[in-house]
């Protein structure tokens, strides 16, 4: 348990830091509202459970140990990042009172399993730090369990920090702005998870 400060402090910080997830849902916030963005985290938090559970078990360094795949995962993940900063850049301003579906849970799963950094934090968390050195799986378990609720929290306030942007200001050339911002933010922060 003496590691147990030093996990917290760390998955704090890689879950709560900018990135695809976190950039992904404050922008649906901002584009579509905190109530209509909540499938999109669930999916999102879904995606990420499953990104733990591979990267505990070996699966992901498995899978990725074959030759030409992670290059297609990459361009796959690339894509739709890409594409879900588009559907925010486009997205009409909230005062227009506009219908457009907000991306769902479909979209949310994709973005928690698409996510590079998530690999690359779920990597550095559960092979860096040792909870229970004498019980690898209770181990893995515990993890998992601290590492979701940190998820759903920091995704939370990513959610409102999205929702807050645009409740700032009621004029449509505001929320467009906010809504490019994020766009070109979740691209930026794909590009640099991919070349770091």
């Amino acid at each position: 348990m003496e590691n147990l400060p030093s996990f917290l402090l760390a998955g704090v910080a890689l879950t709560g830091s900018p990135g695809p997830n976190t950039l992904g849902l404050a922008a649906a916030s901002a584009a579509y509202g905190l109530r209509r963005s909540l499938r999109l985290m669930a999916g999102s938090v879904i995606g990420v459970f499953v990104v733990m559970a591979a990267t505990a078990t070996g699966l992901t360094g498995l899978v990725l140990a074959q030759p030409g795949v992670a290059p297609v995962v990459s361009v796959a993940a690339a894509a739709y990042m890409l594409y879900l900063a588009y559907r925010i850049a486009t997205a009409p301003p909230m005062a227009s009172g506009s219908s457009e579906r907000a991306p769902g849970f479909g979209p949310g799963l994709f973005l928690g399993l698409g996510n590079p950094k998530a690999y690359a934090a779920m990597a550095a968390l559960y092979s860096g730090f040792t909870i229970l050195p004498s019980d690898p799986v209770g181990d893995a378990l515990v993890k998992t369990g601290m590492l979701l609720a940190m998820i759903v929290a920091v995704d939370v306030v990513w959610l409102l920090v999205g929702s807050a942007l645009t409740r700032a200001s009621q004029r449509p050339a505001v929320h467009r702005a906010i809504n490019v911002a994020f766009a070109v933010l979740l691209v930026a922060s794909v590009g640099l998870t991919l070349v770091l």
